[in-house]
C-alpha cells in the first residue's frame, strides 16, 4: 500500500548505532576465540601470530577476502571458522545490506512512491482526523464502495495512523490545519472532505484552510458545540454535523414512536432496509415531476442553491441541474 507516511517511532542515529555495536559484537566474538586459540593458527611469513595478525586474519576472514598468508591448520580452529567464521560474516554482511537499504534505498524509494502518489491523487476523500468520529466516517466509505487508496487520513498522532493504515488507507503524518499539509495531499483535485479533528476550533480551522485552497470541494465537518455550527458554516462547510443533536434527534422521535428512530437509522447507514441517495437529474426525468423517477421515491430537489419538497409545485417538472434526494431499496 502506497504511504505518504509517518516517521519510525525509533530514531535514525538509534536504530544505526545498535545495528554497528551488532557488528562489532559479532567481530568480536570471533576475534576473541582467534585469539584465544592463536596456536591453531600459521603465519606462512614470519611463523608468529601476534595481536596484529589475529585482527588481520579475522578481518580478512569475515571479509571473505582470504589471502592465505595466514591459514587454520588445527582441526579445532578449522572447525570454529567453519562454523562460526562462517556464520558470523553472513551475519555481518546481512546487517550492512540491511541498513543500506533501511537508510538509503528504501528512503529513495518512498520519496519516489509519495511523488508518484501525490502525482496520481485525484477524486479521492481527505479525511482530516481518525478519531472515533473518523474512524467511522473511513469504515462507511469503504462499505459504500470507496477504495480504500483513494482514502486519504491526516492525523498527528502515531496511534491513529497506525489504525488508519491497517485499513489501507493513505496515510499522513501532519497538521491539517496548515496549507503544506493540504496541498500535499492536492486537496484541489480531491472529491470530498471529512474533517473531525476532535476539537471544534481546530475544525473550523481545518475548514477556512481547505476552503481557501479549494473554492469548489465539499466540505463535511463534526461540530460539537451547537454554537459554533455557524462558525462553521461560514468557514465555507458545506455540511455541520453534531453528534449530540442526532442522536438526541433519535431518543426524542423514540419516544413519540418505536419504529421512528429505526427508520432513521435505516436511512443514515447503508445497510438498513432503505437508505438515502443523492444524484444529478438524468436526461429522460428532464420536465416529468419528483414522483415520476424510477429509482426510488424522491424527497428532495435542490436547484440554484434552493430545496424543494416533494410537497411543492416547483418539483412538478423537473430541470436540468437539478439534484435529488431519494430513499431507494437495499438491495442484499
Amino acid at each position: 500500500m502506497p504511504l505518504l507516511r509517518k516517521r519510525s517511532r525509533t530514531p535514525v542515529w538509534l536504530a544505526l548505532s545498535w545495528r554497528v555495536l551488532l557488528a562489532l559484537g559479532l567481530i568480536g566474538i570471533a576475534l576473541a576465540v582467534h585469539w584465544f586459540d592463536r596456536g591453531g593458527l600459521r603465519d606462512n611469513s614470519d611463523g608468529q601470530v601476534s595481536l596484529i595478525d589475529v585482527i588481520y586474519f579475522t578481518m580478512i576472514t569475515v571479509t571473505t577476502v582470504g589471502y592465505g598468508d595466514i591459514v587454520p591448520v588445527t582441526d579445532r580452529a578449522r572447525l570454529f571458522d567453519t562454523f562460526v567464521v562462517t556464520p558470523v560474516w553472513l551475519f555481518v554482511w546481512l546487517i550492512f545490506l540491511g541498513t543500506a537499504y533501511d537508510f538509503l534505498f528504501k528512503r529513495v524509494w518512498e520519496k519516489w512512491r509519495m511523488r508518484v502518489l501525490q502525482r496520481d491523487l485525484s477524486g479521492h476523500v481527505i479525511v482530516a482526523g481518525h478519531g472515533a468520529s473518523g474512524t467511522e466516517a473511513v469504515v462507511e466509505l469503504k462499505r459504500r464502495g470507496r477504495s480504500a487508496d483513494a482514502i486519504v487520513v491526516i492525523d498527528p498522532q502515531v496511534d491513529a495512523l497506525e489504525r488508519a493504515e491497517c485499513e489501507g488507507t493513505v496515510v499522513l503524518a501532519a497538521d491539517a490545519t496548515r496549507n503544506a499539509t493540504l496541498e500535499a495531499v492536492r486537496v484541489a483535485r480531491a472529491s470530498a472532505m471529512i474533517v473531525a479533528a476532535g476539537r471544534d476550533d481546530t475544525s473550523i480551522l481545518i475548514v477556512l484552510t481547505a476552503r481557501r485552497l479549494a473554492p469548489d470541494l465539499p466540505i463535511s465537518v463534526v461540530i460539537r458545540s451547537e454554537d459554533n455550527e455557524a462558525l462553521a458554516t461560514q468557514a465555507g462547510a458545506n455540511t455541520v454535523i453534531n453528534p449530540a443533536s442526532f442522536a438526541g434527534l433519535l431518543l426524542a422521535g423514540s419516544t413519540t414512536g418505536p419504529h421512528l428512530a429505526d427508520y432513521m437509522m435505516d436511512l443514515a447507514g447503508l445497510h438498513g432496509a432503505v437508505s438515502l441517495h443523492e444524484r444529478p437529474v438524468v436526461a429522460n426525468e428532464i420536465g416529468k415531476p419528483l414522483s415520476a423517477i424510477a429509482t426510488g421515491m424522491g424527497l428532495r430537489v435542490y436547484r440554484g442553491g434552493t430545496r424543494y419538497g416533494f410537497w411543492q409545485s416547483e418539483v412538478q417538472a423537473l430541470e436540468p441541474g437539478d439534484r435529488i434526494i431519494e430513499v431507494v431499496p437495499f438491495e442484499r
